[in-house]
């Protein structure tokens, strides 16, 4: 496999192309080229970034690099071109794709700081401590992982392929990195995709754009009324919920996988930071996040601390899938803080206290200021001092067609963001889409934002909105206070509240398998609220003892409702359970789309479902 040794001064002179040997199906084709680890020479080594090119057939209509987010992910190992040759190439029609490992990350020398890729939920004390410890790990070449550093990489790259100019399709931490070349290499850009954007110029210190836009996108989860069988305030319950835990952390039992309990316990920045953000991608925690904010209110915290605990387990990645050790180190070199990185870490609690000191009343939204908590200044506080490199650069941005996407439930990267940068761009157009939060193209259902790309592509004009994308699983209704609190319906008695239990708990065991699906990594089996286990294969998913409302557990198989005339989303499931428990009437019942029916405690029964 041919190198491409050398190529790290920025404005060299296009080199002859690499030569690419073949490493997959569907024709990809892979080299490796090397760059400078540190480009100003001072500090001897390379990089070997590992380089994956799936051709176009038929008319050659460019390039176009395909960039992760993070930072942290491996743009290679993320979209897998070969194994997706076939939905890429409708996608862009005529261009070559181009995926890359940065620096850091997957093939390309891989950074690891093992105890805080184990522990990224720890406390923030802990956390400061394993981002000292990562930077130790790493050593001296910690401080060439910078945007700047990415972005002259990606040059590096184009020289590498011979070309002149190159199209980018960035997600999250990746429209950063496309902007950021944009800014450092205008004259070679031919056009961008920007999906669920992320500030050029890095994250806010204090999150405080994020905090000031979360209200937003949290009440777009509930437009329509979807969340009214929750709650009528999902926004003001959450506010509360997080400002009283900031105050009062909660504890309590959750169940196990394997049977019994243990203890979670969370903070106002463990649940403002992990389930509430993470709602945004995992379908499960938005789909349960409101009635699980109305009961904790109420002192029922077990189902919100199950989503605790849930979200930490599934939250946890390999390196090989998102680095936490590039992670800390782009981030970390990226600023802006309020220190400068030159600053010995004795000096900086203090001047991040002045800092958070002198923010204007209202700059956390309606979250108190220990909210601050969640941007990266308190997260690289002990991070070791460096000197002062250049930052990426100024532009002026290319006068070239922008395509930038927004789903009005992101929380980490607001649509504000989005529609900033569009505005940025002489060219720009801005797609929204409602009910879709983080990472627009994968997850809108309608189709309506990959048509828009298409549109784009061949010279039309986008949409500038989407119609509502349905939500995978419907937010779920109020948890029960105990089985005694449901009402039993027109069947009356235990058999009316053993089938409204059954009712509720096929709908959160739905809202369950979601959250097995769309989690940072998927899990196989997850501990109802009150014991049992969910395991989910597919569109089904096997029932055993699990249990929602205490005292009742259903077994069974359910499997994905699809009826013939239209989308099967927002999913239903049918299926056949048996019931029992201390407090239900014990049977069997047919579940359907939407009625349950069968035998409960000797007689025949029938209820909506």
């Amino acid at each position: 496999m041919a190198l491409c040794a050398a190529l790290g001064a920025p404005n060299a002179a296009p080199a002859a192309r690499t030569l690419f040997a073949p490493c997959g199906a569907n024709g990809l084709q892979c080299a490796t080229v090397n760059v400078p680890l540190d480009r100003s020479g001072a500090t001897p080594g390379t990089v070997s970034l590992h380089v994956e090119e799936l051709p176009a057939p038929g008319i050659p209509r460019g390039v176009l690099f395909l960039i992760a987010g993070g930072p942290g992910q491996a743009s290679a190992g993320a979209f897998t071109l070969g194994a997706n040759a076939l939905d890429l190439r409708s996608e862009y029609p005529g261009y070559t794709l181009i995926a890359f490992d940065p620096r850091g990350t997957g093939r390309s020398g891989l950074l690891r700081c093992p105890e805080l890729q184990a522990d990224p939920f720890a406390a923030l004390t802990r956390v400061q401590a394993l981002v000292a410890k990562c930077g130790t790990e790493i050593g001296a070449s910690r401080d060439f992982y910078s945007t700047r550093d990415h972005a002259d990489d990606i040059d590096a790259v184009r020289r590498a392929l011979g070309v002149d100019k190159i199209a980018l399709e960035g997600t999250s931490y990746g429209t950063q990195l496309s902007v950021a070349y944009a800014l450092t290499y205008p004259s070679h850009v031919e056009r961008l995709i920007l999906d669920s954007v992320a500030d050029p110029a890095g994250r806010d210190p204090f999150a405080l754009d994020d905090l000031q836009q979360m209200p937003k996108g949290l009440a777009s989860l509930c437009s329509g009324g979807l969340c009214r069988a929750a709650t009528s305030n999902f926004v003001g319950e959450l506010v509360k919920l997080a400002n009283r835990m900031a105050a009062h952390p909660v504890a309590g039992k959750v169940a196990k996988q394997s049977g019994g309990t243990r203890t979670v316990r969370a903070t106002g920045f463990d649940f403002l930071g992990g389930a509430v953000l993470d709602s945004d991608l995992n379908a499960g925690l938005a789909a349960e996040l409101p009635a699980a904010v109305h009961a904790a209110l109420r002192g029922r915290t077990r189902p919100l601390l199950r989503l605790v605990q849930l979200d930490r387990q599934t939250a946890i990645t390999s390196a090989e899938d998102l680095s936490m050790g590039l992670f800390t180190a782009t981030v970390c070199d990226d600023g802006p803080f309020p220190w400068a990185p030159e600053t010995p870490l004795g000096q900086r609690p203090g001047l991040l206290a002045g800092a958070r000191s002198a923010l204007p009343k209202g700059s956390t939204g309606p979250f108190g200021i220990w909210a601050t908590d969640l941007g990266p200044a308190p997260f690289c506080l002990r991070w070791p001092p460096q000197a002062r490199r250049p930052g990426i650069g100024s532009g002026p941005l290319p006068n070239v067609p922008v395509l930038v996407f927004a789903g009005e439930r992101d929380l980490r990267t607001p649509a504000t963001n989005a529609a900033a940068i569009a505005a940025r761009f002489p060219q720009g157009r801005l797609v929204t889409v409602p009910g879709v939060g983080h990472s627009v193209l994968g997850t809108d259902f309608t189709g309506c934002a990959q048509t828009a790309v298409s549109i784009w592509l061949s010279g039309g004009v986008p949409p500038s909105r989407c119609p509502r994308s349905p939500m995978l699983v419907n937010p779920i209704g109020a948890f029960p206070a105990s089985f005694a609190t449901l009402k039993p319906g027109r069947t009356g008695g235990v058999r009316g509240r053993t089938l409204a239990a059954v009712a509720k708990t096929v709908r959160e065991a739905a809202a369950s398998w979601a959250f097995s699906l769309t989690g940072f990594t998927q899990v196989q089996a997850i501990a109802g609220p009150y014991g049992g286990t969910i395991r989910a294969s597919g569109t089904s998913f096997v029932l055993k003892g699990y249990s929602t409302v205490a005292g009742v557990r259903i077994s069974g198989s359910l499997r994905l409702y699809r009826p013939e005339a239209r989308s099967p989303l927002p999913a239903r499931f049918v299926g056949s359970v048996r019931v029992d428990g201390t407090k239900a009437a014990h049977g069997r019942l047919a579940v359907g789309a939407s009625t349950l029916s069968g035998r409960l405690g000797g007689r025949r029964v029938h209820a909506p479902a």
